[in-house]
């Protein structure tokens, strides 16, 4: 599933390509695509004719365009989502669920989705911030994101690091890979309890949260395959730079360990078990 770095791409080729511009027409191919619009898919087509987008912006892996009329589009990519722009002549995709036509004639936006586990919606009033996704917690790139506020809340957790840095009413836009990533440059485990740490070491951990997810925007985010790509339809590059996640039995770069795979939450984590070692009450259970 894209995670931060990968939907911050979309968000900065989605701001270049349609802020100002006027929609005159939307095209629902696949009811599923805006299941989370419970008036339905002609109501969702009415509703944003003739609307201009004013920005686009992300809370964690969600993102929502505010509208000129105070209401927003809102748009999660779940696991193969994708909004490109092409030419109105361009082919219809195969997984082609949404087309949004604008009046300048210029490109349209297609939402594509292989698996349709992603979706659109219409957001009454949500402009300034969608209510649908106020639960969500701030990410570490937004510049009113507080640090310490964060380290207090995950040393109040009783849990795991690994499952603190995944839940999204905590510290949003961390997903699997970049969670893993993390904790490789951190010396932690996953399993490490989080009221078990120091303020110093939270605080060290969210630096290379912050870090690793500031050089995966530079690099377009992390593509294993062709689901995940810009609105340009090109991949990221970062998983050429990725230390711990899917490198099983690889050498550590830190220290030349076999990397190990245990299994987390019906997915995988990867960490070094020199690096990283387990904690002892891991250990036991």
């Amino acid at each position: 599933m894209p995670e931060l770095p990968e939907v911050e791409t979309v968000r900065q080729g989605l701001a270049q390509w349609v802020t100002g511009r006027r929609i005159v027409g939307v095209e629902v191919r696949h009811p599923r695509a805006v299941r989370r619009h419970l008036a339905g898919p002609a109501h969702f087509a009415d509703v944003l004719a003739g609307r201009t987008v004013l920005d686009v912006r992300r809370r964690g892996k969600y993102l929502w365009l505010p509208l000129d009329s105070g209401d927003a589009i809102v748009g999660h990519l779940g696991m193969s989502g994708q909004l490109l722009l092409q030419p109105a002549t361009a082919a219809d995709e195969l997984h082609l669920r949404v087309r949004f036509r604008f009046a300048d004639d210029g490109p349209e936006l297609r939402f594509v989705d292989q698996r349709t586990f992603g979706g659109l919606a219409v957001s009454s009033g949500g402009a300034e911030l969608p209510p649908e996704i106020a639960h969500i917690a701030r990410d570490p790139m937004d510049p009113e994101f507080s640090d310490s506020a964060f380290v207090a809340a995950l040393r109040r957790r009783r849990t795991e690091v690994k499952r603190a840095l995944l839940d999204q009413t905590l510290v949003s836009g961390v997903g699997n890979i970049y969670a893993d990533e993390a904790l490789w440059r951190a010396k932690l485990h996953g399993a490490r309890p989080t009221d078990q740490l120091t303020a110093p070491v939270a605080q060290r951990l969210l630096g290379h949260v912050r870090d690793v997810l500031g050089e995966a925007i530079k690099e377009g985010g992390t593509s294993f395959d062709a689901l995940y790509v810009n609105v340009n339809g090109e991949s990221g590059y970062f998983d050429r730079a990725l230390n711990a996640y899917g490198r099983e039995g690889e050498p550590c770069r830190r220290c030349g360990a076999p990397l190990r795979r245990e299994a987390f939450m019906n997915r995988s984590s990867y960490s070094c078990p020199r690096c990283q070692p387990r904690p002892r009450a891991a250990l036991r259970g």
